[in-house]
């Protein structure tokens, strides 16, 4: 396994990489497949290659904000998987693609063994926390049509493509608006010719365009994975 598609692994050492090796298995995941439930034991860490996962956080009136996505430059779960406890949000499959899994002891045996493999993992939980950080001032901040662009970029990265396929149900519930300011506001970005959106797909036209859109939080995000992990860059195809 020389090459994972997922950075995270690939900025590991090859002895760091050697330790978890034998227990990463190759997993096909769909759209908004549940991986865990926030408040269940946590079994397994999750590598993504071409899925996307997000992180959420549900409302007593049943309601889903995301604070947190993952792709092809990270892990989910990792914490709850060293420390054996439960996970404080649920995570659900963004968009379906494939993914590594590992099983929680075997990576907190790993990561036990090696201070680098354990200090990469706790410098990754940190971009998580600083993510959702930005999501709460982002939503409590910036107006609807920032907001949905700086998600779509992120989207996109992990994606690493320019065409999505998403619902504007779906999108809806990640940013916590109604669908109604989601239709709206991709009417807008069509009209300005930034994008394409018929039939729960998206293709960017203008990217250059999107990002002159997008709230701060886009670019926040990204120097947080750079300081702290330092492997930030968009992926290659």
């Amino acid at each position: 396994m020389p090459h994972t598609q997922n950075l995270l692994l690939d900025s590991l050492s090859p002895e760091d990489l050697a330790l978890l090796r034998p227990h990463l298995k190759l997993l096909r995941v769909e759209q908004r497949k549940v991986l865990f439930e926030a408040g269940a034991g946590v079994h397994t860490a999750y590598f993504p290659l071409t899925a996307i996962i997000s992180l959420v956080v549900g409302l007593l009136n049943g309601e889903t904000v995301e604070a947190a996505m993952v792709g092809c430059d990270g892990v989910v779960a990792a914490s709850p998987a060293l420390d054996g406890k439960t996970s404080l949000s649920k995570g659900v499959v963004q968009l379906s693609g494939d993914l590594l899994v590992c099983d929680a002891a075997a990576l907190k045996a790993a990561a036990l063994q090696s201070e680098t493999l354990l200090s990469v993992l706790i410098r990754h939980e940190q971009t998580l926390f600083a993510q959702a950080q930005q999501s709460a001032a982002c939503m409590a901040n910036h107006h609807i049509e920032a907001r949905l662009c700086r998600w779509l970029l992120r989207a996109r990265d992990l994606a690493r493509s320019d065409t999505l396929l998403f619902t504007q149900e779906y999108l809806a519930e990640m940013l916590g608006v109604r669908r109604t300011s989601v239709t709206t506001v991709a009417h807008t970005l069509q009209r300005a010719g930034m994008i394409q959106y018929a039939r729960g797909k998206i293709h960017f036209l203008d990217v250059q365009a999107v990002q002159d859109t997008a709230c701060e939080c886009y670019e926040a995000v990204k120097s947080h994975h750079e300081l702290l992990l330092g492997h930030n860059r968009r992926p290659s195809s």
